[in-house]
């Protein structure tokens, strides 16, 4: 047996090979540079597009745990493939739909989120567990690591790829001129260049859903286990739910991490998809986009590594401190618009994502038990869209009041330079709301904090 275990390699593996296919397919997508000015340049508003994306955030707050249920259910395999369906369809009915009806590129927008958030709640955790009992099936589960390892390495090169080719061809100027090196006369305006990144990411779903149909469910348990686990699957998943649903809640410092985590992130996570609409404001060419995107993507491989240092040299409430002075230095530099170097206060918007990330995993592994631990995960992501669907709800509202009190000073302004400046402005009262959720969430935790035991406040974490 042993010799078995050293001689396999898990990449020999076929349901290895298409796990880490299928990451780099659903991932890289190459319209992500271009995120709010596609949908601003389709002819929709910010208000619209910070609700589109609320949509977006529900839905995956309220598919999610039952779509692991069905997981379960069906099999891993099924859910997949019809995970890669919801990919090509929610991406079709944004790249085909014609310009000019305000009305109905709105509904397909509404249509596209609302697929998009049951794609990616359909796919969260499926693959992962597919990958993994394949490893089980074949008895070198210790290898996880190294699938894991190789598997965020090639996420990070698909997504530079992606970011920098999405960026490049979204631009109609970069597009011609390169056009123009084949003898091509014509000039391509930008309502047709703005397709061209979701072209490329329907090639890569279609692609991503040969993938899965050439999965497999690997056969890990006897099939009386699996419909006993059926049956029991759901009363057992309502158990667990509400179980480490009550250890949050008695657990002062889990309580803490994660609503202190979920100011940050939710914060944070509205400035980053409005990234291009920032960037275009600094007089950024949208070229360019990609490259910083690119850049985003090295920042990953850097900073969770520094986020490791400094668990370890220094306590939570340190490194609280620590990303609360960095997160709000930050927003109050972000609304001054800095002409082309204002990008570095922007990187330092996703460096505070990532250590968020970071920290919220590692402290929370450390309080949970094994047996609660995805739950409580999961109550982490759940929390996190929750807020971030909230934000969305209050920053259309601050859009749109923003908009109506610009217009009534400026009458002879230009739509498009009403809603610039409505954007300009709105950037300034993020450091304000997250000062006040944070506030909000301090008066919550900390007088638990104070009263707890220390062992429930969590030991050597706190």
């Amino acid at each position: 047996m042993s010799t078995t275990k050293t001689t396999i390699s898990p990449f020999s593996l076929l349901n290895i090979k298409l796990f880490l296919l299928f990451r780099v397919l659903f991932n890289a997508r190459f319209y992500y540079p271009v995120f709010t000015i596609l949908f601003l340049d389709y002819g929709l508003t910010l208000e619209q597009f910070a609700l589109l994306n609320t949509v977006w955030a529900f839905t995956i707050v309220l598919a999610e745990v039952p779509l692991g249920v069905v997981a379960d259910l069906i099999g891993r395999k099924r859910l997949l493939v019809g995970t890669t369906l919801l990919m090509i369809t929610e991406l079709a009915v944004i790249a085909f739909v014609p310009l000019g009806n305000g009305t109905l590129i709105f509904s397909a927008f509404l249509v596209n989120r609302i697929l998009s958030g049951l794609a990616e709640a359909m796919a969260s955790g499926a693959d992962e567990a597919m990958a993994y009992d394949t490893l089980v099936e074949a008895g070198i589960r210790e290898e996880w690591s190294r699938v894991l390892d190789l598997q965020m390495r090639c996420q990070n090169f698909g997504y530079i790829f992606a970011m920098t080719i999405g960026a490049v061809v979204y631009d109609p100027g970069m597009v011609n001129r390169f056009l123009h090196l084949f003898g091509y006369t014509g000039m391509l305006s930008l309502q047709v260049t703005m397709r061209f990144p979701l072209y490329l990411t329907l090639l890569l779903a279609i692609v991503a859903w040969m993938t899965t149909m050439r999965m497999r469910d690997p056969q890990v348990v006897f099939k009386q286990e699996q419909e006993e686990s059926a049956q029991l699957s759901v009363m057992e998943m309502t158990r667990q739910t509400m179980a480490a649903g009550s250890w949050i809640i008695r657990t002062p410092l889990a309580l803490a991490i994660i609503l202190f985590a979920m100011t940050f992130d939710h914060t944070l996570r509205m400035i980053v998809t409005m990234t291009s609409q920032y960037y275009r404001l600094i007089n950024l060419p949208e070229a360019s986009f990609g490259l910083l995107g690119s850049g985003v993507a090295v920042l990953g491989l850097l900073v969770p590594r520094i986020a490791r240092g400094m668990t370890d040299r220094f306590s939570l409430a340190k490194n609280l401190v620590v990303l609360t002075l960095l997160a709000l230095a930050t927003l109050f530099i972000l609304p001054l618009f800095i002409p082309y170097y204002g990008f570095i206060p922007m990187m330092f918007v996703f460096i505070g994502m990532m250590m968020t990330s970071f920290f919220t995993s590692y402290y929370l592994n450390e309080l949970a038990s094994s047996e609660q631990r995805a739950t409580v995960l999961s109550f982490k992501g759940l929390a996190f869209n929750a807020a971030y669907g909230l934000i969305g709800i209050f920053y259309a509202v601050l859009i749109q009041q923003l908009r109506e009190l610009q217009g009534s000073q400026h009458p002879e302004w230009t739509t498009q330079l009403i809603e610039n400046e409505a954007f300009k402005i709105s950037m300034g009262w993020f450091p304000w709301y997250m000062i006040v959720v944070l506030v909000l969430v301090a008066l919550i935790c900390l007088p638990r904090l104070r009263s707890a035991p220390k062992s429930d406040a969590g030991g050597s974490a706190s």
